[in-house]
Order: structure tokens, then sequence, then C-alpha cells
């Protein structure tokens, strides 16, 4: 084995539920609202899920279960652990490098978006909406990322809270704010889901989204056959729906105890984020059905910045409904950006041994500075267009981190967890998943594991990438 873990204790967890709801909260972000609810409804609703529950199952659950073990036999972030498993004269540490630039390149864009949240979350409160037609409230949006100075001191903060929080420490900072967020998160989406769906015309809305539609995942509205599609669509949201594959899952899965299985975990953790994404669909699909939006975007930023504030404008009681969606938001954002924060501080303190304070003060100063890219390159910087036209330097780092960093490295940790003697092997892997009490990794699954799933993350690689530039 590689070099000998450090005799300093790490520090752990408070709680099991502590840790299933900050890995969660990693999982659960802006794609659990501006993906899910869309792709569910556009592709068949409940039979959707179906496909996609089996995805989660057979694709999802084993990479995070890898990860996690990988974090916490190593004791370690992405920084050292690999180094710290590998056997000796390989080169499985050399990832560690491409696991951090994804984390810096996912925060350089991600904190730049949970700025909008904070921001429209003024908005609602403030009443900026009210009285508006919906040409109004959906140039509202560009007027927010057309101004570099806003973007910049709302995202600046993001980032200093972020720092703040994890500064306090592992069970002070990260686990008691995050554990504070998630519940908050988890009564406010519950609340807003009741309220939404027994509005005059949601029932429409509940209908589409969950009453199965097996036509529409095998053909569209044109006739063509679309089951191919449907497929990767599935496979695609449970595979990124989890954050899987460049240590943001290793990083808490080293600060928990040997008293619990990770697959068992792993379920806990993948149903949580499934269960959020489904009742935030409860709460988008009906609210496009009580008042229809003309030409309204039903994914992505269109969806939360443009439809939905107009949505609010216009149904009872939309200005409270509209701000507690975006605190909704927002601690849906802030839960992945601490999360995601504390790997790339941990990266510091493992690599060369800083203390957090100064991992948190050199942290802060590099990612005020690494957000400015995203936030000019719709205003300042806007004539750039890296992947075509009407993309810009937000496109470019999210198509790094969502089609390459992640799943490749999702591929990196199931061959370090399945080959055996050029890696850390399937039988240290089994040892360590199926440690403590709950649902254990069967030993039968070592061929699917070693040789179906990195043949299936290669497949979805490659269709990723010529799906992305419309090969097909």
């Amino acid at each position: 084995m590689g070099n000998n873990l450090n005799s300093k204790e790490r520090e752990k967890f408070g709680s099991r539920l502590g840790f299933i709801l900050i890995s969660a909260g990693c999982a659960i972000g802006l794609g659990n609202v501006w993906r899910f609810p869309y792709i569910v409804s556009q592709y068949g609703g409940a039979a959707f899920i179906l496909i996609y529950l089996l995805f989660l199952v057979v694709f999802g659950l084993p990479i995070m279960t890898m990860e996690f073990a990988v974090g916490r036999a190593s004791q370690k972030s992405i920084a050292s652990s690999f180094t710290a498993l590998e056997p000796e004269r390989t080169k499985w540490h050399l990832f560690s490098w491409v696991g951090m630039v994804g984390n810096y390149l996912l925060m350089m864009f991600y904190t730049v978006v949970t700025g909008w949240m904070f921001i429209y979350f003024y908005k609602m409160l403030a009443g900026d909406f009210a009285g508006q037609n919906a040409n109004q409230v959906s140039a509202q949006f560009g007027q927010v990322v057309s101004n570099p100075l806003l973007q910049v001191l709302v995202t600046i903060g993001v980032v200093a809270l972020g720092v703040l929080v994890c500064s306090l420490g592992l069970k002070k900072g990260v686990e008691k704010v995050n554990k504070i967020m998630m519940i908050c998160l988890l009564a406010i989406i519950v609340v807003l889901a009741v309220y939404v769906c027994t509005l005059e015309g949601a029932g429409e809305g509940l209908r589409y989204y969950l009453v199965p539609n097996f036509k529409n995942i095998v053909y569209d509205a044109k006739g063509n056959v679309i089951l191919g599609q449907v497929m990767f669509a599935a496979l695609g949201q449970a595979f990124f729906t989890l954050s899987i594959g460049m240590g943001s899952m290793a990083i808490f899965g080293s600060y928990i105890k040997k008293d619990r299985s990770l697959l068992g975990e792993s379920i806990s953790i993948a149903a949580l984020d499934t269960g959020v994404a489904f009742i935030a669909g409860l709460i988008v699909i009906p609210a496009t059905f009580v008042y229809p939006v003309e030409g309204a975007q039903i994914a992505g930023p269109g969806l939360i910045f443009e439809t939905l504030p107009n949505i609010f404008n216009h149904i009872p009681g939309g200005g409270v409904l509209g701000a507690f969606f975006f605190l909704f938001m927002i601690f849906a954002a802030m839960s992945t950006v601490t999360a995601v924060f504390e790997n790339i501080i941990a990266f510091g303190m493992d690599k060369w041994g800083w203390s957090r304070k100064k991992s948190c003060l050199i942290n802060l100063g590099l990612l005020c500075v690494l957000v400015l890219p995203c936030i000019f390159g719709f205003n300042l910087l806007s004539f750039i267009e890296p992947l075509g036209a009407k993309t810009g330097i937000m496109d470019l780092e999210d198509f790094i981190v969502s089609n390459n960093v992640l799943p490749l490295g999702s591929l990196v940790y199931v061959l370090f967890c399945t080959l055996d003697k050029k890696a850390w092997g399937w039988n240290n892997f089994l040892a360590e998943s199926n440690l403590g009490k709950g649902v254990k990794m069967p030993s039968k699954l070592r061929i699917y594991c070693k040789y179906v799933l990195p043949v299936l993350l290669v497949i979805f690689y490659v269709l990723g990438i010529l799906s992305f530039f419309k090969v097909f």
C-alpha cells in the first residue's frame, strides 16, 4: 500500500443523521428543480420515473458506495485518498488533481447561480414583479445578468458565507448549518407542494406529471421512436443527481465512523435526493398548469428566473409562495456550496498540512477571483462563445464538469475499487463497504462492477459527448 495515514485523528460527524443530510445536501441541488420535473413530464411521467429508479439502483448506488469506501478507508479527501490506498508504483493519485479542478470549476459557476437565488428571494420579498406583464417579469433576469457589479457583490457574499461555515469546523460549521438548512428545505418544499397541488387547475398538471404514459417513452409528438433517448436521459439523471466522480462524496466518507455499511447509507442518501426532486416536480409542473405562461420555458434557468416568477405573480398568495420557493432554492444551493467547499478546503489541509483557517483564507481569495469569468461571460465577456453561438463561459465550465470530470471520475473510482493487484481491488472495497450494520454490498456483484459497469460508463461518456455536439 501507499503512504501511511497521519497519526492525527480525523474529525468525525457528530451523528449519522448529519452525515446523511450533508451528503444528500451535496447531491440535492439546482438540477433537482430545473431538470428532473422537466424530463419526467417530457418522457412519460411515472413511467419514466420507474426507468430512472432502475438506473439509480444499478448505476448510481455502486459508484457512490465506492467513493464513500475510498474516503472512509483512507481517512482522506481526494487530495490524498488514492495515495493512501494505491499499490506502490501506481499513478492513481494523479486523478486527485483532476478531481479538484472539477470541484473548483463547479464552484466557479454554481456560486454565481446561487447568487441569483438570493437576488430573486429579495425581489420576491420587495414585490418587484407586482403589476408587471410577462415580458417585463422575464426581462428582469436579463437585467440581473447584464449587471456585473451586482453579480460580483452577491457572488462574493455567497463565497464568503460558504467559507465562513466551513471555517467553523466539521461539527460546529458544516454539519450543524447543513442540518438546519436541509430540515428547513424539506419543510418548505412539502408546504409549497401541498399548497400548489390544492390550487384550481393543478389537477391537470398532477395527471400530466404522475400518470404513466408509456407511449411517450417510445414515441415523440411526431411519431419518431425515442426509446433510446429516454433511456439515455434516465441514465444521465441517475448519474449526475448524486454528484459522484470528483471526490465530493469521498470527503464525507472520510468523516464517518465504521459502524454502518456504506451501501445502506448510499441508499438513504439517494432516496432523499430523489424524494426532493420528485416533490419539486409537484411544485413546478402543477404551477405551470395553474397559470400557463405563453412561450414559457420548463427547464433550465428560464424556468426558475422567468417562468416561475411569472406564475407566482398571478396565482393566489404568489408573492409569499415565490419568496418561500427561492428560500428553498437558497437552502438547496448553499447545501451544495458548503459541501463542495469543505472538499476544496480539505484538499489543502490533507495535501500540504495547512490549518483549516489557512486553507479557508487562501480559498476565499482564490474563489473570489475564479468566479469572475462566469459573471463577466454574461456581460463584459459575452462575445466569447466557446462552444458555439449563444454559449458562454458558464456553458464551458458546466460542460467540463458535467460531461467530462463526473463520468470519467466515476470510471476511475470503479476501476480503482475493482481491479486487483493494480489498484485497491474488489476485496478491499468489499471489506470496507460492508463494515457495520445495514445493507451489505453482495460479493456476487463483482462481475457486474468489474466488467459491465466500466463499459456502461464509457458508453455513457461517449454518447454524452456526441449528444452534446449534436452528432446524432
